[in-house]
């Protein structure tokens, strides 16, 4: 070759090489710090990429298809009540597992959070009056209350301790006695419907976030409350089983806007004697049962006016052992993306429940919403690009400890405190120190809840992440005529999505209608099969597995919000106002 000419083909190559690899190089570079930015920091897209024709495939599958009402119905008439460490949760456990499994799901199994306390159930209850008068009363053992061994009768007492010193008028005068425990409350008439769904005004206002200066005090307050109740609640337990009573009736509480009435029986926190009864160091010592407020009321006049009264009980129940553990149902279906795979998208519910019913709406329905979650996106042969995982948690009601303990496991733990004055607290109310982050917190893109009972599902709460709150309203916005409208800051707590928020991961719940959950079915014996909504639990499905689709879909991680402050913090479950740790307000 001539050289002028391959000294300049040389000097041309060179000319373009150079700037090419100075690209390369710059390239490399940007990819380089792309990747040191953690995956939920990368910039989000001003539009989201919504695929209409999946829309439309869930919906169909959804609500034309749905195996929802059969989930329901073998989960709660055949399973029945799922108390924490029974029998009855343990099936659950495991029909769970299997029907993830047969719908196409990979890894089912249950994941074992820790030892729980004492498994126990309820094989029969039943009190009724001998005199003067015969009568059939409503009533039901509270969880963990031992056994009568037997039919006993004795006189109807009335105690009503407040405060240390009403112990003294009591002392040695109960022995043999069954013992009506507690004050009577008013029983208003309804004078508002059970049943109750949101009406515009009221989902414009939960849109809205209110900022309360006297927030810190009101908790305050309430802990000082708690602490008190719970002081007491533990020396009334003792006390009584030291005087050798025979047993123990509770009045049932109220709900909200008179729900506690016409026969309902509430059997949570308020209904136990003693903090925590289902530890065998602290479990109760003497029979408790709740009763209808019109039947306790009843002989509670009969005393008042100082007609003796005669009570029969029977209290049939059964230990079924001291150290049982608690399971988590886990299953999955993996994603497809290489370089998304594992990463991970979650959905779950609560799988325990109370005893007084068979836990349809808190939180059966929950349960079979995130089970037919995967169900359609199995039946549409759903290839996500991240793995999708369903987790059905147990322990909920006692303190969230399924949830708690899952992620304490796999990504990462704030230990409370362990001063004197911190371990009087239960766990979920003691400071804690900084949070100690696991490798996979890093890849969890985001968890969503259900858990307020059988209502339609009008919108979500964002937990105070605002980077994700334009997100939702772009997914939101293909659902308005579900009825799907309604984002707001607010948070919302009492349940599983509070475990993942507390660790830096996006948990999320949904505003649903509160039809009659706070009225009369949450944690009562009218928690049955006949109060769930078919069409609203088909609408909740459609709308979480879109949410979960489009969770696994998208090119970036959910945004998230700074992690909580690395000095000491007080954590912000609120505890209900029963006399033991156990289930938080939802």
């Amino acid at each position: 070759m001539h050289q002028p000419l391959v000294r300049s083909l040389s000097c041309l190559l060179l000319a373009v090489a150079i700037p090419a690899l100075a690209a390369d190089k710059s390239d490399k570079k940007t990819k380089t710090a792309e990747a040191e930015v953690p995956a939920w920091e990368q910039p989000q897209p001003a539009v989201e990429k919504i695929d209409y024709t999946m829309y439309a495939r869930i919906r169909e599958e959804g609500l034309q298809h749905s195996h929802i009402m059969e989930y329901a119905s073998a989960l709660t008439d055949d399973i029945g009540p799922r108390l924490t460490g029974s029998p009855n949760l343990a099936k659950a456990n495991a029909w769970t597992r299997d029907q993830l499994t047969a719908m196409g799901c990979v890894n089912a199994h249950l994941d074992d959070w820790g030892e729980f306390g004492m498994g126990w159930q309820q094989l029969n209850t039943w009190v009724r009056m001998t005199a003067p008068d015969t009568a059939v009363f409503i009533a039901q053992a509270t969880p963990w209350s031992p056994a009568t061994n037997g039919p006993v009768s004795g006189e109807a007492a009335w105690v009503n301790i407040q405060d240390d010193k009403d112990f003294d008028q009591y002392r040695g005068k109960l022995a043999g006695k069954i013992v009506l425990l507690g004050e009577m409350r008013e029983v208003p008439p309804l004078d508002k419907a059970l049943f109750d769904r949101y009406t515009e005004k009221e989902l414009d206002e939960l849109a809205q976030h209110p900022v309360s200066e006297r927030a810190g005090q009101d908790m305050q307050a309430r802990l000082k409350a708690y602490l008190q109740r719970t002081r007491m609640a533990d020396k009334i337990a003792q006390f009584l089983a030291d005087e050798k009573v025979a047993g123990v009736i509770r009045p049932s509480r109220d709900g909200n806007h008179g729900g506690g009435s016409g026969g309902t029986i509430f059997d949570d926190n308020g209904a136990a004697l003693g903090r925590t009864p289902y530890k065998r160091e602290t479990a109760v010592k003497v029979p408790v049962v709740v009763m209808a407020i019109e039947n306790w009321g009843r002989v509670y006049r009969l005393l008042q006016q100082h007609v003796p009264v005669t009570i029969e009980m029977d209290v049939e129940t059964k230990f079924t052992g001291d150290h049982e553990h608690g399971y988590d149902t886990i299953a999955e279906i993996p994603g497809t993306d290489p370089e998304l795979k594992d990463q991970v998208v979650m959905v779950g519910g609560h799988l325990d429940s109370w005893i007084a019913g068979t836990g349809a709406t808190d939180n059966g329905a929950g349960t079979v919403v995130a089970m037919e979650v995967m169900r359609i996106l199995k039946a549409l042969n759903v290839q996500p690009r991240r793995t999708i995982r369903i987790a059905l948690w147990t322990g909920e009601e006692q303190g969230l400890f399924g949830s708690r303990g899952y992620v304490k496991e796999h990504f990462g733990y704030a230990a409370p405190l362990t001063t004197p004055d911190q371990q009087a607290l239960p766990e979920f109310m003691r400071q804690t120190r900084p949070l100690e982050l696991k490798p996979d917190q890093k890849i969890i893109s985001g968890y969503f809840n259900v858990d307020n009972g059988s209502g339609r599902i009008h919108g979500i709460y964002t937990q105070e992440n605002a980077a994700v709150a334009p997100i939702f309203a772009q997914w939101l916005a293909p659902l308005k005529d579900l009825g799907v409208t309604t984002i707001t800051m607010r948070n919302t707590g009492g349940t599983d999505h509070l475990s993942f928020d507390a660790v830096g991961i996006p948990g999320f719940q949904f505003i649903q209608d509160e039809l009659d959950y706070d009225s009369r079915t949450h944690h009562s014996n009218q928690d049955v099969y006949e109060r769930l909504q078919p069409g609203d639990l088909k609408q909740a499905a459609v709308v979480e597995a879109i949410f979960v689709y489009n969770a696994a879909m998208r090119d970036q991680m959910l945004p998230r919000k700074p992690l909580p402050h690395p000095e000491l913090r007080q954590q912000e479950t609120k505890p209900l106002p029963g006399v033991f740790p156990g289930a938080v307000e939802k």
